[in-house]
């Protein structure tokens, strides 16, 4: 399905991706197939593929269980090294740190366990700085990390792009565009759409 990669090879930053940004299927795409190409390496743990499979289920009419697993199953052999555990040791070294909500203890543990540069969540208030500087990961929200790969990889982002629309059906470069700003990435939305229509 990939091409050859268009521009200058640089060591790929490991991204954490956050349930509440695999649930968008929009987001989940453009961060997926920025992975297949090689501008960005993704991670997450069993914990948070069961969380999105689980909202999906919950909110996504005709979503069921065989659909929860055909994803599971897709995105496991497509990155088979994504799914990165955390263990004793990963908790341990968040033994001493107050977070805001003790529910996403699990994914600093698992950015942890995946030697990750990046957690990529919609829920920035809840990774503060003063807990996140500690272990050198940055925090950013969808629309911030796509607007850094259109800035860092503009030619591979429009591959991205054409990926994602080819994939779905019935989607257009302008249903995409405008399903992204949907999603939470306004940003993101007019840097795609500046590649686009220029």
């Amino acid at each position: 399905m990939t091409t050859s990669q268009p521009d200058p090879v640089e060591p790929l930053q490991v991204v954490l991706t956050d349930a509440c940004v695999l649930y968008s299927r929009v987001l989940r795409d453009y961060l997926l197939y920025a992975a297949e190409y090689l501008i960005i390496a993704v991670a997450w743990s069993q914990t948070i593929l069961d969380e999105v499979t689980s909202h999906l289920m919950d909110n996504i009419p005709g979503f069921d269980e065989q659909s929860a697993a055909r994803l599971v199953a897709a995105m496991t052999k497509t990155f088979p090294y994504a799914r990165r555990d955390p263990g004793p040791a990963d908790y341990q070294r968040l033994a001493d740190m107050t977070l805001p909500d003790e529910g996403d203890r699990h994914v600093l543990a698992a950015a942890l366990a995946a030697q990750a540069d990046i957690v990529c969540t919609a829920n920035l208030v809840l990774f503060p700085p003063s807990i996140t500087c500690k272990f050198q990961l940055s925090v950013m929200s969808p629309d911030q990390l796509i607007c850094h790969l259109v800035e860092k990889h503009p030619e591979t982002m429009v591959l991205v792009h054409q990926t994602s629309v080819a994939n779905l059906a019935a989607a257009t470069d302008e249903s995409t565009i405008e399903a992204l700003r949907r999603a939470g990435a306004p940003a993101a939305a007019r840097a795609m759409a500046r590649l686009l229509f220029r």
